[in-house]
């Protein structure tokens, strides 16, 4: 398998840099009074996406130059003057002097993840045993525009089972359909939608980026999110990414289906965050 050198790993930080600019630039027009906004800095892009909302941070900076005290500044008046915390992903692959500076600066750990990614081959989409077919009785399918909401409710409770999803959350997700590039999949069982999976096509660095899954509790263990996945994985070969990304907290159910799928861990990542 390739090795993860800053180049690539500038290419996987987009799948989680690019959804956010995406949905930056839809706020902008759909919801124009939360103020959204995205700039390009240091090869990455600061998002805000809204007070409170669960996206918004400044991700694929400084990895494929030089990230200075003065872009430091820029990043913290772009989430200051929005009255923002000041939020950045960091990865091994930065210079660790950057680390000590962020630390100097009093930035704190506030989420840690693992990138997991696989190479896709265009001619994995006609074999079989790469991406196989659902299990019987569950059908797989591109999701639809008028399902938005109920995507996203499947989703939400999948993250937060009690009912206490972030405020916003399901917002986040519904837009989805609306993005170019957007891959979206609905897998039902006699009718009904039973789980769902997301993802991005980027061009611009030839990465999918897969992400907003959920099953229902009811229909946990019948393989549905690995048919999913792998339908994503399908979608993504024929339109020529070379690879799939998937962010995920670590030791999770979603850890494990992507690896059994072909995933490997690149490296964990950090999001720094320096309250106000």
């Amino acid at each position: 398998m390739q090795f993860v050198d800053r180049a690539l790993a500038r290419r996987l930080e987009s799948a989680e840099e690019m959804p956010q600019v995406y949905y930056a630039r839809l706020f902008q027009k759909l919801r124009p009074e939360i103020g959204a906004a995205e700039e390009e800095i240091c090869g990455g892009h600061m998002v805000f996406a809204g007070l409170g909302s669960p996206i918004g941070r400044a991700t694929g900076l400084g990895l494929d130059r030089s990230f200075t005290v003065q872009d430091l500044d820029r990043v913290e008046e772009f989430y200051r003057s929005r009255d923002a915390p000041s939020q950045v992903d960091l990865c091994p692959l930065h210079d660790p002097a950057l680390w000590e500076t962020f630390k100097e600066r009093g930035y704190a750990v506030a989420e840690l993840n693992q990138v997991l990614w696989r190479p896709l081959r265009r001619r994995d989409r006609l074999d079989s045993s790469t991406f196989p077919d659902p299990p019987v009785g569950v059908e797989v399918r591109p999701g639809r525009p008028e399902e938005a909401e109920a995507f996203a409710d499947i989703v939400a409770r999948s993250f937060h089972e009690s009912g206490d999803a972030p405020e916003g959350f399901g917002a986040m997700l519904a837009p989805l359909f609306q993005m170019p590039g957007a891959v979206t999949f609905v897998a039902s069982i006699n009718g009904e939608m039973a789980g769902v999976g997301a993802g991005l096509v980027i061009p611009e660095h030839n990465v999918v980026a897969l992400f907003g899954a959920g099953t229902k509790l009811e229909f946990r263990g019948r393989g549905i999110q690995t048919a999913i996945l792998a339908a994503r994985l399908k979608l993504a070969a024929e339109a020529g990414c070379e690879y799939a990304v998937i962010v995920t907290q670590g030791g999770t159910t979603s850890q494990r289906n992507s690896e059994r799928m072909g995933f490997r861990v690149a490296c964990s990542k950090a999001t720094v965050v320096k309250k106000m």
